[in-house]
C-alpha cells in the first residue's frame, strides 16, 4: 500500500523463499487484489525485499506475537526486530510498532532494546504504536478506509506516524498515547471474544432446552440495543483467540471475565467433538468440511477445526478426513473425501460449499448425516435430500 502510493519500501523477511517470491512480483498468501499490487510495485522498483535490514527513514515492525504454552505473549520476534532496527537507526528516524502486544510493551520492552543503539527515544528518534485493523479477504480496502489509532511517545512522534500513514489512509486517524493505543487494540478483539463466548454459552443452553439458538439470536437482535454474536466450533486466527490472554497475563486477578470467555471459546472444539460422538455412538468416518480459521481465506492460524481434527484423530473408533479448497495439503475433492463417510461436519462456511450437490453427497456417503456448526445450510433442503440434519446450538434435530 505504501509502495503503490509513492513511498519507497524495503521489506525485511527472514525467509529466503518468501523474499524470492515477492521480488519476482508474486505473493505467498491469498488476498484479493494483492497479487496485482505487488507485481506492479516490484516492477516499478518501489518495493524490494531482503533478509537484511538497511537504513530507512521509518521502520514499521509487524511481526507475530504468538502465545507460549502457558498462555503468555511471546515477544521474541518483536525484540529481535527491535535489535535489527537498533543496528541501523539514525537521529530523526521514526519507529512504529504494529504488532499486537501487552500494554506497556512498546515503552518497557521495545524502546529499551532500540536505545541500545545509543540514541534516546523522544529525543533522537520518534516512536509510535499503530495497530492494524483489517479483515483477511478485505485487507486492501480496509487498510485504506478504516480509521486508525496512533499512539505516540510524544505528540511529535504521533504526528509523524500520522503523516506517514496519510500516504494512503483515507479513514480518520486518532492520536493518543502509546499505552492507550495498545489497550484499544486488545479491547477491540476482547470485546468480540467475550461476545462470542456468550453466544457459545447460549448455544449450549438452547441445546439443553430443546430450542434453536440461531432463532433466539435473530429475534433478540431485533432489540435496538442488542447485538448478540454467533456461536461456532471455536475462535481462530491470530487476533481474537490470542489477544485477550495478554490482558489475563497482565492482571489475572482483574481480567476474570476475559479469562473465562477465552476458556469458553477454547472449549468449543471439545464440545463439537462430544456432539459428533453423540451422533456416531459406535464410531465411523467423519469428514470435516473446511479447516481454515475463517471462510474464503487460506489462513490456518489457531484454527478451531484443526483442534477438533486432533481430538478426532485421537479417537480409535473414528476415521477422519479433512477437505478445504483453500488449505494446502487438504485441497482434495470433496466428494472423494465423502466416500464411505458417516458424518459430514460443516466447520468453515466457505462460499463454495453453497454449491455442494446434496444428492451426490448422499450417494457416496455410507450414512446420511450432516452436522452444521455455522447455521450455513438450508435445513429443509438438507432433510429433503434424505439427510439427518444436526445444528450446533439447536436442541431440536428431528
Amino acid at each position: 500500500m505504501f509502495a503503490s502510493h509513492g513511498v519507497k519500501v524495503k521489506g525485511v523477511e527472514v525467509r529466503n523463499d518468501i523474499c524470492t517470491i515477492i521480488n519476482h512480483g508474486g505473493t505467498h498468501i491469498i488476498e484479493p487484489g494483492l497479487q496485482e499490487k505487488v507485481r506492479d510495485v516490484v516492477k516499478s522498483g518501489m518495493l524490494s525485499v531482503s533478509t537484511k535490514i538497511s537504513h530507512c527513514d521509518s521502520y514499521i515492525i509487524a511481526v507475530p506475537t504468538p502465545l507460549t504454552l502457558d498462555k503468555r505473549a511471546d515477544l521474541s520476534y518483536v525484540l529481535a526486530a527491535a535489535s535489527e532496527v537498533a543496528g541501523v537507526i539514525r537521529k530523526g528516524d521514526l519507529v512504529i510498532l504494529e504488532s499486537t502486544v501487552p500494554p506497556r510493551c512498546t515503552e518497557d520492552k521495545l524502546i529499551p532494546k532500540i536505545e541500545q543503539s545509543g540514541l534516546k527515544a523522544g529525543t533522537d528518534f520518534m516512536v509510535a504504536y499503530c495497530p492494524e485493523r483489517v479483515l483477511p479477504g478485505q485487507i486492501i480496502h480496509e487498510l485504506k478506509h478504516n480509521s486508525r489509532i496512533i499512539g505516540g511517545i510524544d505528540r511529535v512522534s504521533a504526528e509523524a506516524a500520522r503523516d506517514l500513514y496519510a500516504a494512503f489512509v483515507e479513514g480518520e486517524m486518532y492520536l493518543t498515547d502509546i499505552i492507550t493505543a495498545e489497550m484499544c487494540k486488545l479491547m477491540e478483539n476482547t470485546f468480540r471474544d467475550v461476545n462470542i463466548a456468550l453466544a457459545n454459552e447460549l448455544a449450549k443452553l438452547c441445546e439443553r432446552l430443546g430450542i434453536n439458538a440461531w432463532e433466539v439470536i435473530k429475534y433478540a437482535n431485533k432489540h435496538p440495543r442488542v447485538n448478540l454474536h454467533q456461536p461456532g466450533p471455536g475462535v481462530g486466527g491470530h487476533c481474537i483467540g490470542v489477544d485477550p490472554w495478554f490482558l489475563v497475563e497482565m492482571a489475572p486477578d482483574i481480567a476474570r471475565l476475559i479469562g473465562l470467555a477465552r476458556r469458553t471459546n477454547d472449549s468449543m472444539p471439545h464440545y463439537v467433538y462430544s456432539r459428533i460422538r453423540g451422533i456416531l455412538r459406535h464410531g465411523g468416518k467423519v469428514v470435516l468440511l473446511g479447516c481454515t480459521y475463517k471462510p474464503d481465506v487460506d489462513d490456518m492460524r489457531e484454527s478451531p477445526i484443526m483442534k477438533l481434527y486432533e481430538l478426532l484423530e485421537g479417537d480409535e473408533e473414528i476415521e477422519t478426513v479433512v477437505t478445504d479448497p483453500f488449505a494446502d495439503g487438504y485441497n482434495v475433492d470433496v466428494y472423494e473425501a465423502l466416500k464411505g463417510a458417516d458424518l459430514a461436519v460443516l466447520g468453515v462456511h466457505h462460499s463454495a460449499y453453497k454449491e455442494l450437490d446434496l444428492n451426490r453427497m448422499k450417494v457416496v456417503m455410507r450414512s446420511a448425516n450432516i452436522l452444521d456448526t455455522r447455521n450455513f445450510f438450508d435445513p429443509d433442503k438438507v432433510r429433503n435430500a434424505g439427510f439427518n440434519y444436526y445444528l450446533l446450538g439447536c436442541g431440536d434435530n428431528k
